[in-house]
């Protein structure tokens, strides 16, 4: 089968197309045929890895895992022995976050794993371009008190884990301000935004002191320049490790004074999540926004784009 390898980390230039082995599912596993898979910040950051963490878990010299790619959609082609649940022909949805492999014609999963029926109104191309933003979001938003009014600013909120994090805020809820450059003040605004803050035009950390909830999406600002925002308790959260790992930092030293803190979420992904998104999906509560395509064969072309860091949303990789 062809798939996208890289054997050494380093520049976009690393990622090869291959013929690689075909792989067999394992008694609980069912083989998919990838029809859509997407490339996104996580993909670049273990191929190029920036942060020492990343080569303590994909090894120090060279990479463990040598095909990339976490989100995937297409149809069940063999399913094992044990598998109840699918059958041969369905088109299925899902994420391999802690085995990537999506960058390739044919990836296995175990039926218990991040796996899930496509949705009905969700095109192959829509559902593999959900789950990683959506994983995200709900990781880092899940988890606050809607019982009672929050406020919510979301940075970066026009990429990918952006766009859902708007989405998913307001199905629970919150009222939302969301910041994003002038060409997506519109989209950000139908994603049911209460608020957009075109950066380019203003300074958002003037937006006000009232906010429970300070989310950048990007990782791109930082507790000290946010923390202005939030009300005398509220969080600040990133998707990054910020500037020498100071989020790990922060996360143990500002409970301690008791005011303003910043929160590390570690987001995973379940079934019971993917089920959940798919019920969300269908419900009509949720959109996939979608950049730009590429096929499988211009990956490295793709990759360039998504490390411009001014993507819309998402970026589909069509693989067959």
């Amino acid at each position: 089968m062809k798939a996208i390898v890289y054997s050494k980390y380093g520049s976009p230039d690393v990622l090869q197309q291959m013929e690689v082995p075909k792989p067999i599912p394992k008694d609980n596993e069912v083989l998919v045929k990838v029809h859509a898979t997407t490339l996104n910040r996580t993909d670049c950051g273990f191929r190029r890895p920036d942060y020492f963490i990343i080569r303590l878990f994909n090894g120090f010299f060279e990479p463990k895992v040598k095909i990339l790619g976490s989100e995937f959609a297409g149809t069940v082609e063999t399913v094992g022995s044990k598998v109840s649940t699918f059958k041969v022909s369905d088109e299925v949805f899902g994420l391999s976050t802690g085995k990537f492999g999506a960058h390739a014609e044919y990836i296995c999963v175990s039926e218990s794993g991040s796996i899930a029926i496509k949705p009905d109104n969700f095109s192959l191309e829509e559902a593999a371009a959900v789950c990683d933003g959506l994983m995200l979001a709900n990781g880092y938003l899940k988890d606050l008190d809607y019982s009672k009014p929050q406020k919510i600013l979301i940075y970066g909120a026009s990429g990918s884990i952006g766009t859902a994090g708007v989405q998913y805020a307001k199905y629970l809820g919150a009222k939302v301000t969301a910041v994003c450059n002038t060409k997506n003040v519109e989209l950000v605004r139908s994603l049911g935004a209460d608020e957009v803050i075109d950066y380019t035009n203003n300074d958002f950390t003037l937006a006000g002191n009232d906010f429970d909830y300070v989310f950048d999406a990007v990782g791109k600002s930082s507790f000290f320049k946010c923390r202005k925002l939030l009300k005398p308790k509220g969080v600040y959260v990133s998707t990054e490790f910020g500037f020498l790992a100071q989020n790990l930092f922060l996360t143990l030293l500002t409970p301690i004074f008791g005011g303003k803190r910043v929160k590390f979420p570690i987001a995973t992904d379940k079934k019971g999540d993917i089920l959940f998104f798919k019920k969300l999906i269908e419900s009509g509560k949720y959109r996939a926004v979608i950049d730009r395509r590429y096929p499988l064969s211009e990956i490295i072309e793709a990759t360039k784009y998504v490390e411009t860091g001014e993507k819309t949303g998402n970026v589909v990789i069509n693989v067959g």
